[in-house]
């Protein structure tokens, strides 16, 4: 059974791989023929250097997701992190080896909040995050007086957001493919991956077998606000400033991206590479968008109708297997 079950699971995975590839080549063959400036080096290694951020964050919330969880304060606690980060280096003159560490840490610990009251208190986390979300960005403008701060290069902190010299990409897109392969086999390779899964298919019965399921959904929050911290990190280095509205509807990004790579809403399936090639399509799609002209309402439009997509694809995949094994047999897994 384990056998054939690891069989058709790796199939699948596969087949699913293929299909994400598949579409992110016709996206950028369509926007290529468009518009002439999307095949030039300067469009390709702007969309590598301005996934990051959304790449952390994205692999953060798959964890969530995954558990059955949802966590909309992500966009606020980027924000959030930035700002602490932001006055820690500027207003108190701490060490960026220091500051550092710190804007993760005020992520977790947001993550923490949100995870604790969802599942002691058996508040649907979609509320508690909700809320999170608007108490961290209102600390966003008490931090920082409701004004942008901007970081001196002399901090450091723009290493992470430059460039690599001759390579053409920023160290915080090695550290965020890097970390998307770590958290790969995090979930397929871990207890704490497999726990993850487990919980999101059939919370009862890994709560009977023993599992202590609520530090593993906590777990999940954590992990995913110290990764929005992380990504506040990110962006300060890449922008040099911190905003207090930087951000705001960050969270949406995420979840079409991981949506797109396949991870269910209702938990028990996910892929991180999966969730990162979402992140390409999400990012490919708005350059170019953006490159035909489009308005910023349109790209909303169209960013929305994707999700708006995804999510039926996801409710109807059962029906979708069925009907292709209906035509092609054993062929078509499971």
């Amino acid at each position: 059974m384990s056998s054939d079950f690891r069989f058709r699971s790796t199939r699948l995975l596969v087949g699913e791989y293929l299909g994400l590839l598949a579409v992110l080549a016709l996206l950028v063959a369509f926007f290529g023929t468009q518009t002439q400036y999307f095949f030039t080096v300067p469009t390709l290694t702007a969309i590598i250097n301005q996934i990051p951020a959304l790449t952390v964050v994205a692999v953060g919330m798959t964890f969530v997701l995954i558990t059955g969880g949802i966590d909309l304060a992500v966009g606020a606690v980027l924000a959030f992190s930035a700002s602490v980060l932001g006055v820690l280096i500027v207003q108190h003159d701490v060490s960026i080896w220091l500051a550092v560490p710190a804007a993760v840490l005020a992520g977790a610990c947001c993550g923490l909040i949100s995870g604790a009251v969802s599942v002691c208190a058996g508040i649907p986390s979609f509320i508690v995050s909700l809320g999170v979300l608007q108490i961290t960005r209102g600390l966003c403008y008490v931090l920082t007086d409701s004004t942008s701060i901007y970081v001196d290069q002399s901090t450091g902190i723009q290493f992470i957001g430059g460039r690599i010299a001759g390579a053409g990409v920023s160290p915080a897109f090695l550290f965020a493919f890097g970390l998307v392969l770590v958290s790969q086999f995090v979930l397929h390779r871990t207890l704490f991956g497999r726990y993850c899964m487990a919980i999101g298919f059939n919370e009862t019965v890994v709560r009977l077998s023993g599992v202590h399921t609520s530090r593993t959904r906590i777990g999940a929050f954590v992990v995913c606000g110290a990764l929005a911290g992380a990504a506040g990190v990110v962006e300060t280095s890449r922008l040099s400033t911190v905003d207090p509205n930087a951000a705001i509807g960050f969270e949406l990004s995420a979840i079409a991206a991981t949506v797109i790579g396949g991870t269910s809403l209702m938990g028990g399936r996910g892929s991180m590479i999966n969730t990162f090639l979402g992140v390409l399509i999400i990012a490919v799609l708005q350059t170019g968008l953006i490159q035909m002209g489009v308005s910023e309402g349109a790209k909303y439009i169209t960013t929305g109708c994707v999700i708006v997509v995804a999510v039926l694809l996801d409710a109807s995949r059962g029906k979708i297997s069925r009907l292709m094994r209906h035509f092609f047999g054993d062929c078509f897994p499971r």
